[in-house]
């Protein structure tokens, strides 16, 4: 399975796994377009194709074990190939972050090359204004992606927006997630390739 995902990556542009073929249509605009999944494992496996025919035009993407664990072990596999190949057709990026770590996000948001806001507060509305007007996008054209139902689903809800909930990078869970985590997110799949990352890249 992690070969055949691989040898789909060596692509150029890169594209994620396609929706089920029973994926439901939905009418926006006195169209049919295509419903989005309200789950994925990582965001390489979100088509992107069927984020364009769905009207999306933008992403308001998460960091924090969505992207890079909290704790800055692991990298999400192929997450910065599907961001270049999500760019490359058209799609607009804004980050929005929760973590306090500010250094961290300056370094990603120059590292994928697209504006952050942080601490954003989700999932309260005022980052999310920000950037859609940063991306001149209106709420139903984003798509928020991120792992965390509580801060990434439930701010998409709130302001207008669409979401995909991925499955949440392993960490050191807060005593919270110790509680609620099972409720909150989705545990990252044990047999699924993870790969390292190294925190010193903050200091280079």
């Amino acid at each position: 399975m992690f070969s055949h995902i691989v040898s789909f990556f060596k692509q150029s542009p890169p594209r994620a796994r396609s929706l089920p073929s029973d994926s439901a249509k939905y009418v926006q605009n006195g169209r049919a377009v295509q419903k989005l999944p309200s789950k994925a494992v990582t965001l390489a496996f979100i088509d992107i194709d069927s984020l364009l025919q769905s009207q999306v035009r933008g992403v308001i993407l998460d960091l924090d074990n969505t992207v890079v664990s909290e704790d800055d072990r692991y990298l999400c596999p192929h997450a910065e190939k599907w961001i270049e190949a999500a760019k490359h057709a058209g799609l607009k990026f804004y980050i929005l972050s929760n973590g306090k770590r500010r250094y961290r996000v300056r370094y990603w948001s120059a590292r994928l090359d697209m504006p952050a806001i942080n601490p954003a507060r989700k999932p309260f509305p005022f980052a999310f204004r920000q950037a859609f007007k940063h991306m001149q996008l209106k709420p139903e054209q984003v798509v928020v992606i991120g792992d965390s139902f509580h801060t990434d689903v439930l701010g998409a809800l709130w302001n207008g927006c669409r979401s995909i909930q991925v499955a949440s990078l392993p960490h050191k869970p807060r005593w919270w997630e110790r509680l609620l985590g099972r409720y909150i997110q989705t545990p990252y799949p044990a047999e699924f390739e993870l790969w390292n990352f190294d925190p010193s890249s903050y200091s280079n």
